[in-house]
C-alpha cells in the first residue's frame, strides 16, 4: 500500500497529530478476510488491530465447545487493546464476520507510545468503557429476550459496520455461533424473519435484510446500547470519534499515516 495512507479507524483519527505520529511509523495495512480468526481465547496478545472496514465479533468459547458472541466492533474500535490494560492473553476469540481491512501494530510498539501519550491512554479508556457497556447489554439481552429479537439486534450491529448494501455475508453456522444456539433454532428464526419480511432472502451464505423491518423486530437493547455508548464517547476527550467513516477502507479525509506500507 502507499506510504501516505489516510486514516480509516475512528480511534486513530481522533488522536492529535503529535500523538498519532508516535504510532504512524509502525502501522501497516492488513486485509481482514471473512471468517479469519484474528486471535483465539488464551492466545498471547502480540498484535493490535485498528479496523478501517468490516465487522469483527468477540466470541466467548465455553468448555463444552459452545460459543456465543459478546460484542461486535468495526471502524470505531480495536482488537487487542486489553494489552494496554496489562492483559497478556486474550480473554476471547476475535473472528472476522464481514471482510475489510485494518491497521496493525505490535503490542511492543504500541505500549511505549501509550505510556508517552495521555491522548492515546484516554482513547483506550473510552473504547474500553464502551466495549464493557456492550458486554453488559449483550449479557442481559441473552438472558431476557427472544432468539428472534437477539438475531435482529446482531444483524443490525453487523450491518452498521458493513460496507454498504443490505447483503450480509453470514451463514447459518455463523449465526449459530453468534447466538449460542443450535443450527435448527437458527433455521427456525430465519424462517420467521423471512415471513415478517425482515429478511428478504437467504442464499449462498448471504442474508438480505430489510433494515426498517429488522429494527421493528429487534429488542430495545439495540437502541439503548447505542445511546449509552454515545454518551460514554461524548463525555470523553475524543472530538471526532463518531465522524462518518469513509467506505473506501483506510481512506477518510484528514491526517495521513507514513511508514504504514506493507
Amino acid at each position: 500500500m502507499d506510504h501516505a495512507t489516510r486514516i480509516g479507524n475512528r480511534l486513530l483519527a481522533a488522536l492529535p497529530p503529535a500523538d498519532l505520529a508516535l504510532l504512524a511509523p509502525h502501522l501497516r495495512k492488513v486485509v481482514l478476510e471473512r471468517d479469519a480468526v484474528l486471535v483465539r481465547s488464551g492466545d498471547r496478545i502480540e498484535q493490535l488491530l485498528f479496523p478501517c472496514s468490516g465487522a469483527i465479533a468477540f466470541i466467548v468459547d465455553l468448555p463444552n465447545g459452545q460459543t456465543v458472541a459478546a460484542a461486535v466492533v468495526g471502524h470505531e474500535g480495536a482488537i487487542g487493546l486489553m494489552s494496554a490494560l496489562g492483559a497478556t492473553r486474550s480473554p476471547m476469540t476475535a473472528v472476522v464476520r464481514v471482510p475489510g481491512s485494518a491497521l496493525q501494530i505490535s503490542s511492543t510498539q504500541f505500549l511505549p507510545a501509550l505510556h508517552r501519550s495521555p491522548a492515546i491512554a484516554s482513547t483506550v479508556q473510552i473504547f474500553t468503557r464502551s466495549l464493557l457497556t456492550q458486554f453488559q447489554h449483550v449479557a442481559a439481552c441473552n438472558a431476557l429476550h427472544s432468539v428472534e429479537a437477539r438475531m435482529a439486534r446482531w444483524l443490525l450491529h453487523i450491518h452498521d459496520r458493513a460496507n454498504g448494501g443490505n447483503l450480509l455475508p453470514l451463514t447459518q453456522e455463523t449465526l449459530s455461533e453468534l447466538l449460542g444456539v443450535r443450527r435448527t433454532t437458527v433455521t427456525h428464526v430465519v424462517s420467521a424473519l423471512r415471513a415478517s419480511r425482515a429478511l428478504k432472502s437467504n442464499r449462498r451464505g448471504q442474508l438480505e435484510i430489510d433494515r426498517p423491518r429488522l429494527e421493528a423486530v429487534a429488542c430495545e437493547c439495540y437502541k439503548v446500547m447505542g445511546r449509552r455508548i454515545d454518551r460514554i464517547v461524548s463525555r470523553g476527550a475524543v472530538g471526532n470519534f463518531h465522524a462518518a467513516p469513509e467506505r473506501d477502507a483506510c481512506h477518510p479525509p484528514g491526517n495521513r499515516l507514513s511508514g504504514a506500507g506493507s
